[in-house]
């Protein structure tokens, strides 16, 4: 993949990545202060001293109030049609994750250009550590930031021991499904892709039943997506993803465009899959 520019993305990535070695390592990071409200702290590492305007509308966070499997959250954040034609990245932080930046995304030309569809949709999956707040802070065009918030209760899904085991996990590695579909009740210019990429996403913290020793961290940092060769959104991501990553968004987009992915992991491995244009 082409090299690109540091962004304000990046480095928020550049971050998260600094916090999951210490996290891996063993070493202290934000996350693991003994200062009950994690917040303050994270905020400075991620965003520095810019404002950040809470619940105005501009994004909703939607997240159980339980988690059934703390490895497997499932997210869904809400945008505004007016809001998304403006809308430049997307940070999900959870609090008191080891890593608390669990990925950001940059929305492309596919996802805040085309017909009125009225409200995007994001959604994907999340591991949670500990009872914890999860955030999703939207940046717009003007520069501004705003953030939608719920706490979650659950724990124990960084750590928790891969559904297969590491051989059976990387045997699939790297296989992509690609599945899109147009809404009747909201027009034929509304469309939903989902990608799920096949890949355990390793934290790091995880035991092998055999070995007893931690499994080496291993996750898709680097997925890009587009319609109809625009871009609709790349994502930075890593262990706070859940293992198979399971990505859908809403955007507006002629029927049959074909939709290409594009990803990465940590050992360098690139994976790379398109859809039918029938599909």
């Amino acid at each position: 993949m082409t090299h690109r520019a540091r962004s304000r993305p990046t480095l928020i990535a550049a971050a998260f990545f600094a916090a999951s070695v210490a996290a891996i390592a063993g070493l202290p990071s934000v996350a693991s202060a003994a200062d009950d409200d994690l917040w303050p702290g994270l905020r400075e590492e991620v965003f520095g001293a810019r404002e950040i305007a809470e619940n105005d509308g501009t994004v909703t966070l939607y997240a159980p109030e339980r988690a059934e499997d703390a490895a497997l959250v499932p997210l869904s954040i809400r945008i505004p049609g007016n809001v998304a034609l403006n809308a430049v990245a997307l940070t999900l932080l959870i609090d008191r994750n080891p890593a608390p930046v669990a990925a950001t995304f940059t929305f492309g030309d596919a996802f805040r250009t085309g017909a009125d569809i009225g409200e995007r949709q994001l959604a994907t999956r999340i591991r949670l550590d500990s009872f914890s707040k999860v955030r999703a802070i939207l940046e717009t065009a003007d520069g501004k930031l705003h953030m939608s918030s719920k706490f979650v209760s659950g724990a124990g899904g960084c750590s928790a021991t891969p559904s297969k085991d590491i051989e059976a996990a990387l045997a699939g590695l790297g296989k992509i499904d690609i599945k899109s579909k147009i809404e009747p009740a909201r027009g034929q210019s509304f469309r939903e892709a989902q990608v799920m990429i096949r890949h355990p996403n390793f934290t790091g913290l995880q035991l092998d039943p055999d070995s007893r020793g931690y499994v080496p961290a291993r996750f898709v940092d680097d997925l890009e997506v587009t319609s109809a060769g625009r871009l609709l959104f790349r994502m930075q991501g890593g262990i706070s993803i859940s293992e198979n990553p399971n990505i859908r968004v809403s955007y507006s987009g002629a029927p049959h465009e074909v939709i290409e992915v594009k990803a990465k992991d940590t050992e360098g491995i690139h994976f790379t899959h398109r859809s039918d244009a029938g599909s």
